[in-house]
This record gives C-alpha cells, sequence and structure tokens, in this order.
C-alpha cells in the first residue's frame, strides 16, 4: 500500500491508525495554500482508504498550528482582484468558501479524527480542532481565537462550531477578546477531553484511544460519527429517525455478527475494514 504524499503534511499508517501530521515547524504550521489544498485531499484519502479506521491530528516541531500563514493572508487581495467590485467580492467569498470547506472535510470523513495538541493553537488553529471529533492536548497548549485582533471576523468554522463544544458564553468571550487560555482552561471548558503532562504522554494518550478506537466494529464507528453529527444539526426527532433510518439499513452486518461471536466466546473479535 502506498501512502499520498504531500508537501506540508506527513501521513504514516500502521495497525488501522493513520497519523497525519502537519509538517512546516519552521512556519509553527502555520496554513499555507498548499497546507489547506492538502488537509481537504488527506481527509478524502482517510475517508476512501478501508485499512485505515481512525486518524490523529497533531503538529511538528514547538506547535501544534500558528493558524493561517500571514503570507498567504496578505496575497488575498491579489488572488481576488478585479475591476468590478462586484465581482472581487464574489471571488472572495468563494475563496473563503473554498477553505472552509477544506475543515469541513474532516466532518464529511467518515472516519473519527482525534486532534492532538501541543504548544500554540491559533486563529486557524481553533478552527481546525473544532472540526474534529475528540481533542486532547498537553500542559504547555495554550489556545487564541486571534482573529478580532487582525481586523477578521473568523469565518471557517470556529463561530460555528466552538459554542457546540464549549458553550455560547465562553466562545463569544475568546471571540471578542483574543484571550489566550491554557492547556488546563481548555480541558476545563470542554475544549480538550484531557490536559497531559507533556507531547510524548499526550501522543501515548492518543494513540492509546485511536488503538481503542480501531478495535471497535468499524461500520459502526462510522454510523455513531455520521449520527451524532446528523443529532448536532437537527431536532431530536429528526436525529431519532435518521438512526433508524440507518439501523435499517446497516444494523444487520458482518459486524454485528462478529461482535455477537466475540462476546459468546470471549474472545477478541476480528472486523472487516
Amino acid at each position: 500500500m502506498s501512502l499520498p504524499h504531500y508537501t506540508t503534511l506527513s501521513i504514516t499508517l500502521e495497525n488501522h491508525v493513520a497519523q497525519i501530521i502537519l509538517n512546516r515547524p519552521d512556519r509553527a504550521n502555520a496554513m499555507n495554500e498548499a497546507m489547506w489544498r492538502e488537509l481537504k485531499e488527506a481527509m478524502h484519502w482517510l475517508d476512501e482508504e478501508p485499512t485505515a479506521r481512525v486518524a490523529i491530528l497533531s503538529g511538528n516541531g514547538a506547535n501544534f498550528c500558528a493558524g493561517i500563514d500571514f503570507s498567504m493572508l496578505m496575497a488575498v487581495q491579489n488572488h481576488v482582484q478585479d475591476e468590478c467590485q462586484g465581482r472581487q467580492a464574489e471571488k472572495l467569498r468563494r475563496l473563503i468558501m473554498s477553505l472552509q470547506d477544506s475543515l469541513s472535510a474532516i466532518e464529511r470523513c467518515r472516519k473519527p479524527v482525534i486532534a492532538a495538541i501541543h504548544g500554540a493553537c491559533v486563529g486557524g488553529g481553533l478552527d481546525l480542532i473544532a472540526a474534529c471529533d475528540l481533542r486532547y492536548c498537553s500542559v504547555d497548549a495554550h489556545f487564541c481565537l486571534k482573529e478580532v485582533d487582525l481586523g477578521i471576523v473568523a469565518d471557517v468554522g470556529v463561530l460555528q462550531r466552538l459554542p457546540m463544544i464549549i458553550g455560547d458564553g465562553r466562545t463569544r468571550e475568546l471571540a471578542f477578546t483574543a484571550r489566550e487560555i491554557t492547556g488546563k482552561e481548555a480541558m476545563r471548558y470542554g475544549l480538550t477531553a484531557q490536559c497531559l503532562s507533556d507531547r510524548d504522554s499526550l501522543l501515548m494518550e492518543v494513540m492509546t484511544i485511536a488503538d481503542t478506537i480501531a478495535a471497535k466494529p468499524p461500520l459502526t464507528v462510522r454510523g455513531i460519527k455520521d449520527n451524532l453529527n446528523y443529532a448536532r444539526d437537527h431536532s431530536v426527532e429528526e436525529g431519532l429517525r435518521y438512526v433508524a433510518t440507518w439501523n435499517a439499513a446497516m444494523l444487520v452486518s458482518k459486524d454485528l455478527e462478529a461482535a455477537a461471536l466475540a462476546q459468546i466466546t470471549k474472545q477478541v473479535p476480528s472486523f472487516l475494514d
């Protein structure tokens, strides 16, 4: 099996766990144009690769992600330049929606994505982790919704997703003030599930969690993610109807047979990808 090659990401796959590593350490893993594009491509690969059941998203070097690369931000004007003001606005809107789509690809991916955060997680880095399924950090992690200080309304997902993770009031505080919070505060807010003592401990813990998920019935795990995302955006009644339809279609599966047999025989189950 050949793994995809990227200029801004490093990819490994072992024992059904994919590791997707932001790999611009000299730029604090700031998200340049290539990284936005490659993140979307990597999520499509993860979704389509049958042997990958779960992914860990982390950063190489001293930081997780410093947000959008400032040089890319400064070049936006040139990208959207047009003698017609309306067409220039349309180009900018299409650019923003393209960036949004790169992060929404994490949600669209059927496999769970776990963010392992150390060091700085700033601006677009928060947008990135808000789209992930699970988040864990080390005590040296620090988080900042920085856009207000740059004169920008954050526009690639954090204002839409973060309130559902940490609540409306705390999101408003972070968005209006650009106040930096620590790893321990992030755990207290519910942004991360745990705050580990250091990066090595963080990666070990996240790998343990990923291995646990990878050992579960893959079709069932994919169904859980799909139904949780659907329920988040719909009423309880709509969510109940959706999960009923899902189980009517997918409940009777090889996953169910293998899980039931394992319970009876007290053996470790073996599942199809």
